[in-house]
């Protein structure tokens, strides 16, 4: 049984038609021939763009010579009403000064002092799934509702509960609706002063939550101030000083962060594991060992059980190769450059698809087949290492990867470990992407008791 993958479009379709394909859904507006090319390039009047799939070329643009390719303007057009200036959009000092400060919040033992608050989400969305047992779940609206929980209780010590926590998720399920990928600044050579043309609702969302956001910061930073503030993520941002200029965030930079904070760890997260637990369905024996494993784990809130949870993680892992979750990154050409022979002038964009690199038939073993076993074959490790960036990779690597892979296992073998899911005849999720990989209609399932 191979697990649902969008059509691909014909192989010959104007720019406007293009445009109003990749504003729909991003996956299917491309060709078929790009899970076999090593380079494709695409032309339009205003700027080239060239998708690159053969691994040494990804590892030319990630790992050896990043900043020689920094991330796209064209793709922050559309979110920068909601991101502003966070580290997810910025380039050169900037960003390096921003991940300085970031970092340190997720390195060493961190990730274990933030394991109570992960778990105590993770235990509370066990409650809320066991209380539908019996009943057909729309499963992706559980999994945001979870993804937010983790955040809200690892960033700010506060559960989703907490009104001003349930205010922002609700915004930004609005936003998450009215926001398309791109806007017209990302395809046409827009001058920085005209207006961009974002959608009446999309900028009225995206300063809903920032207000809400500040509201947030503004209240840890009073109680930085107090000295009553307690050690999470939060605190340990707002307090870093970048340890070159010795200056810490401002409180409109803090915004900026908490905004890609919650994009970032909330709508990946979710996209995740509502797949992760539409493939379980999808595959019952795979569910059987992992329920199984997650029993004989015994699953008491210990940091050191994540470790012993390989069936989950491999399960994981494969779930992020098939549906992962940011299907497209773009950077662009800061200098000529010649790759597999073709001039690539500077300022053109340079796609890396994670979906496409993921699903390559030239890479990997029976590409669109789900099987968490190729993690423990020579083919898989080889793919891992090569071809395989469900986080990006090299110096812009996800700072919460570690916090994503501890939130999605956790979450799976919790969620299954005393429940079952199964697939509702005549539902099948068909994967589009906008922000993330989501299927179009939802994702529904049957749950039960174990």
């Amino acid at each position: 049984m191979i697990p649902p993958k969008p059509a691909a479009r014909g192989e010959k379709t104007s720019l406007w038609r293009y445009m109003k394909l990749f504003r729909q859904d991003i996956l299917s507006a491309q060709p078929a021939k790009l899970y076999r090319a090593w380079m494709a390039e695409f032309k339009t009047p205003f700027f080239r763009s060239y998708l690159m799939n053969q691994p040494e070329l990804v590892k030319t643009v990630l790992k050896d010579r990043p900043m020689d390719f920094p991330k796209s303007s064209r793709i922050s057009e559309g979110l920068r009403p909601l991101l502003g200036e966070s580290v997810f959009l910025t380039n050169g000092a900037t960003w390096e000064r921003q991940r300085r400060i970031i970092d340190p919040a997720f390195e060493g033992g961190r990730l274990r002092d933030t394991y109570p608050a992960m778990w105590a989400a993770s235990v509370a969305a066990q409650s809320r799934l066991a209380a539908q047992a019996g009943q057909v779940v729309e499963i992706e609206e559980l999994a945001s509702h979870a993804a937010a929980d983790v955040i809200f209780r690892t960033l700010f010590s506060i559960p989703i509960e907490d009104d001003l926590a349930a205010a922002v998720f609700r915004e930004f399920r609005a936003y998450q609706r009215s926001q398309p990928i791109l806007n017209l600044a990302a395809f046409l050579p827009i001058p920085s002063w005209m207006p961009r043309f974002f959608r009446k609702d999309t900028k009225a969302a995206a300063n809903r939550i920032r207000s809400l956001i500040r509201q947030l910061t503004d209240r840890r930073m009073e109680e930085i101030k107090s000295g009553t503030a307690p050690d999470d993520l939060a605190t340990k941002i707002m307090t870093t000083k970048d340890p070159e200029t010795g200056e810490a965030f401002s409180s409109e930079e803090m915004v900026d962060q908490v905004a890609i904070f919650f994009l970032a760890g909330h709508e990946t997260s979710a996209s995740a594991l509502g797949w992760g637990l539409y493939l379980m369905a999808l595959f019952p024996d795979w569910q059987d060992k992992l329920a199984q494993e997650a029993q004989d784990t015994g699953l008491s809130g210990t940091f050191s059980e994540v470790s012993k949870l390989r069936v989950s993680r491999d399960v994981f892992r494969e779930t992020l190769r098939l549906y992962p979750p940011v299907p497209m990154m773009v950077r662009e050409a800061s200098c000529p450059e010649t790759f597999r022979n073709r001039d690539v002038p500077k300022g053109a964009q340079i796609v890396l698809s994670p979906w496409h690199l993921h699903r390559h038939e030239r890479i990997w073993d029976r590409p669109d087949d789900f099987d968490p076993g190729r993690w423990q074959t020579e083919n898989g490790r080889q793919c891992a290492r090569d071809a395989y960036i469900p986080f990006s990779a090299g110096a812009r690597v996800c700072t919460g990867a570690g916090f994503a892979m501890v939130e999605g296992v956790l979450l799976l073998s919790l969620l299954l470990r005393d429940l079952e899911v199964a697939p509702v005849e005549g539902r099948i999720p068909v994967p589009e992407a906008h922000l993330t990989v989501r299927a179009r209609d939802g994702i529904w399932l049957k749950v039960t008791n174990r």
